[in-house]
């Protein structure tokens, strides 16, 4: 066990942890922030999707002693109240089912638009690939993408 220091939506957390131990563990099990979800724990569904100074990474297997002074930022990180335009976006096109991988799908997204505020079909598809949904939304993913896209724009407009 050692004393790890996660700065974690802009608030640190001191957690004593195996440094082995993955990141979604530390975060839910030891912060006690469980919108982050576990999938297949081997990085291949992306519910666990956070990101890590604005890259998104699979915490179920990135060990917690790997993340040093970065910023983590989970789904809660997002917004407080659902306002963040992607969150918005999901909620105006009614992409959840089930709703398991849908924090991962959405800090995917998150991370997509703002690198490309604008982007296509193949853009959405290659920045979502590996993002797995049982339920089988893509659709509704692809389109609150380009949804969130507006809405963004719209919101940078505005200021």
């Amino acid at each position: 066990m050692a004393s790890i220091t996660l700065k974690i939506n802009n608030k640190n957390y001191t957690v004593d942890a195996d440094p082995k131990m993955p990141l979604l563990w530390a975060i839910r099990d030891l912060v006690g922030l469980t919108g982050t979800k576990y999938g297949c724990g081997i990085s291949q569904c992306g519910a666990c999707t956070v990101h890590l100074d604005g890259t998104p990474v699979r915490s179920c297997s990135l060990p917690v002693s790997t993340v040093g002074n970065k910023s983590i930022t989970t789904i809660e990180g997002l917004s407080a109240d659902n306002s963040h335009p992607v969150q918005q976006a999901w909620i105006q096109e009614q992409v959840p089912q089930c709703g398991y991988c849908q924090s991962g799908q959405i800090m995917a997204a998150t991370a997509l638009l703002k690198k490309m505020p604008n982007p296509t079909d193949k853009d959405i598809d290659a920045a979502m690939q590996g993002h797995i949904c049982r339920c089988g939304t893509y659709p509704r993913i692809r389109k609150a993408i380009k949804t969130a896209s507006v809405l963004m724009s719209q919101k940078a407009s505005i200021k």
